[in-house]
């Protein structure tokens, strides 16, 4: 006869204990728990590129002033430029200056990350799509940093501009520590607003109820608002963060979707009849 110490009887008892919870929680994950694995490498590993790729784009600081004064002037020739004034008057109310950098340094991971998590779980058949939308529009984001760094409307202060993040939060994103993965000469576009659209749009097309909707399809104007007003970016780099998704949105619906045709956008809003 064969006696079992009680600690190692204990130990088989907990690794039998947590291999049926692993087994019964990959039942329920949509597609088990390879596939949950691949998505986060894929994310994981396509973050990082991208990120160090912002931070090996990294031009020399006269360049990116100057391309910032270009779009300055651009502005001006446009009779554009209205973002001091636009950002002055919410300057008095430091709650909403408080409220816009939070979200600024929050929402971009949180609420993208959140939206992804949500959507894989409950909206499966379209966040292929989703996914290789952010793909896309972060390799196009990255051609914009490279070929046309810009310096940000906060590094202009002489023009009207605050920089609230640091003036208001006392978080420095220009710091050693931060240029090791953030550009901070990437403007040009504004990711922040590319996410929002792709979101809002995902979540107008794949909730059911009105406020979620309504929520979702205000989700863009907001961010857009947030970053005119903490000064983090110009109205063009809003305006072509939104053509970098609809450009992201067409060829993931056209050359990755010919590639495996479920990743397509005709698969957004497949379970409307779910809660949102």
């Amino acid at each position: 006869m064969i006696y079992v110490s009680k600690p190692v009887n204990a130990r088989i008892t907990i690794v039998c204990s947590v291999s049926r919870v692993v087994s019964r929680v990959g039942a329920k994950l949509p597609k088990g728990w390879g596939d949950l694995g691949r998505q986060i490498g894929i994310l994981i590993g396509v973050d990082l590129i991208y990120e160090l790729g912002r931070g090996i784009a990294d031009s020399d600081r006269a360049d990116a002033i100057a391309h910032g004064a270009q779009v300055i002037d651009f502005e001006r020739t446009t009779h554009t430029f209205f973002e001091p004034a636009f950002q002055s008057f919410f300057l008095s109310a430091h709650w909403t200056v408080d409220f816009a950098n939070q979200l600024y340094l929050n929402a971009q991971f949180s609420i993208a990350l959140g939206f992804l998590v949500w959507l894989y779980l409950f909206r499966n058949e379209s966040y292929y799509f989703v996914r290789n939308m952010f793909v896309v529009s972060m390799c196009l984001a990255l051609i914009g940093y490279i070929g046309y760094p810009t310096a940000p409307p906060r590094m202009f202060p002489q023009d009207g501009f605050v920089d609230t993040i640091t003036d208001f939060s006392g978080v420095n994103h220009d710091s050693a520590l931060a240029k090791i993965f953030i550009n901070p000469y990437a403007a040009v576009p504004s990711m922040h607003c590319a996410f929002a659209l792709m979101i809002g749009g995902t979540g107008v097309m794949v909730c059911r109820h009105w406020w979620a909707k309504a929520f979702w399809g205000f989700w863009p104007i907001l961010i857009a608002w947030v970053v005119i007003v903490t000064a983090n970016h110009y109205w063009v780099d809003w305006a072509l963060g939104w053509l970098v998704a609809l450009c992201a949105a067409v060829i993931a619906q056209g050359a990755l979707a010919r590639f495996k045709p479920s990743w397509s956008w005709r698969n957004l809003g497949a379970y409307r009849e779910a809660e949102a």
